[in-house]
């Protein structure tokens, strides 16, 4: 039977299955790494500054990689280059867990980066092989795998990690990240037809970020795409210092780390589905937008002015008993805090970017605030690495907090614009 535009070929439920765990596997595999890469590379002798570029490295890779895997598998097939892709993970994870020095593992890291690029050839499968109005709920669900893997992953990395082992107990997490990859490279190869008809050669290609000028131009895109810049910029600086600035202030290890980072994906998938919606539509995008982001910068602030100990003797006396007590425990109920704001923050900017966008011009709009969020997981961390180790160990949490206020001035301008168009009132350029 021949495939048609029209007339998506048939899937599998195994096949859906597949591509739910490719995305599912790359935010393990991140996510697995983020609580132990910077206790690892201080096992290779690594300033700070230099493990913050460990971070910006892979968001370099994926801001490159992933329109090169979107147009390549226009033209060669969605099924080669999730393979490739895939196999690239799990060789990337392999390399990281022997490299000798700093260097070659801020190398390694810019090579899983581009391995990592395989989103866009997910979600262009399953528009291949899904009927319209099927495709909101079955990209609902690459979604899901999104929020799913942030939560397992720094959870499963901080209990995996071993410090008492040397550098094993670092390794093992990342033999961990790279066996689920190869899993799924299999699973592709067992169960994924491919879904794409040979691309015509004469058909024109879309420049890369395609739309740039068209978004500087427009008063809601040009401020929400600064918003999305400033937020991500501030979460990925302190992603990227938290491990090093939580060891400094309350001798934290990975362990704790990693399940401080899991809180932050429960709070922000839960928020996802059953808060931002309903808040959007009773108080508007834009305020929701602006609160998260003040929301967002004061749990930065409130994490520097949480006391470093709160039970000098590391335990608490309660009706006869010593209970042993975490220093820093109220560190991850800031960071609860932080999610809900950025949780509110990125169902609103989408929404947004949509409504300000014409129907022929959505896609490229949207794809320009993927973009902008990779800038921002480029230069966030290598900002955070200079702060850390120039100005203090909290410098980079005041920053950011301080750059959020006028992240929620342009959300609350850009909500104006917006009121002013539905309204029939010209919009200022």
């Amino acid at each position: 039977m021949s495939q048609t535009p029209s007339s998506p070929p048939a899937v599998r439920a195994p096949a859906l299955a597949v591509l739910f765990a490719v995305v599912f596997i790359n935010l393990v595999g991140f996510g697995l790494v983020v609580p132990l890469l910077p206790f690892f590379a201080q096992s290779l002798k690594a300033e700070a500054w230099q493990i913050t570029l460990m971070f910006s490295a892979y968001s370099l890779g994926q801001f490159f990689a992933e329109p090169f895997w979107g147009r390549l598998s226009d033209r060669v097939g969605r099924k080669p280059v999730l393979l490739a892709t895939l196999v690239a993970n799990a060789l990337g994870y392999l390399m990281l867990a022997f490299v000798p020095n700093i260097w070659l593992a801020v190398a390694v890291r810019l090579f899983t980066g581009l391995g990592a690029g395989n989103i866009s050839t997910v979600q262009g499968y399953v528009a291949d092989v899904t009927p319209p109005e099927q495709r909101a709920g079955r990209m609902g669900l690459i979604g899901a795998a999104f929020g799913l893997g942030f939560i397992v992953g720094p959870g499963l990395g901080g209990l995996l990690t071993q410090p008492q082992l040397g550098r094993l107990g670092y390794q093992l997490p990342i033999f961990l990240a790279a066996a689920l990859a190869a899993l799924a490279a299999i699973g592709v190869m067992v169960f994924l037809r491919e879904s794409r008809a040979k691309a015509d050669p004469s058909a024109a290609r879309p420049a890369f970020l395609a739309g740039l000028k068209d978004a500087q131009t427009d008063p809601v895109v040009s401020r929400v795409l600064v918003v999305t810049l400033i937020y991500m910029a501030g979460f990925s600086a302190m992603e990227s210092v938290f491990g090093l600035w939580s060891e400094s202030r309350y001798a934290w290890g990975a362990r704790e780390v990693g399940l401080s980072f899991m809180i932050v994906g429960v709070i922000s998938v839960l928020n996802q589905g059953f808060l931002a919606g309903r808040l959007a539509r009773r108080f508007g995008e834009a305020r929701v937008l602006a609160t998260g982001m003040l929301l967002f910068g004061a749990s930065l602030v409130l994490q520097v002015l949480a006391p470093v100990e709160w039970f000098p003797a590391a335990r608490l006396e309660l009706g006869g008993l010593s209970l042993p007590v975490v220093q820093g425990w109220v560190v991850p109920i800031i960071m609860a805090v932080g999610a809900c704001g950025m949780s509110l923050a990125m169902p609103n900017i989408s929404a947004m970017i949509s409504r300000a966008s014409p129907p022929d011009r959505q896609g490229a709009m949207l794809g320009l605030n993927m973009a902008s969020s990779s800038v921002a997981r480029i230069f966030g961390p290598m900002v955070a690495g200079g702060l850390f180790s120039g100005l203090g160990h909290d410098w980079p949490f005041l920053i950011g907090a301080l750059l959020t206020v006028p992240a929620a001035v342009m959300a609350l301008n850009a909500g104006r614009v917006i009121r002013k168009v539905d309204d029939g009132v010209k919009a200022p350029a």
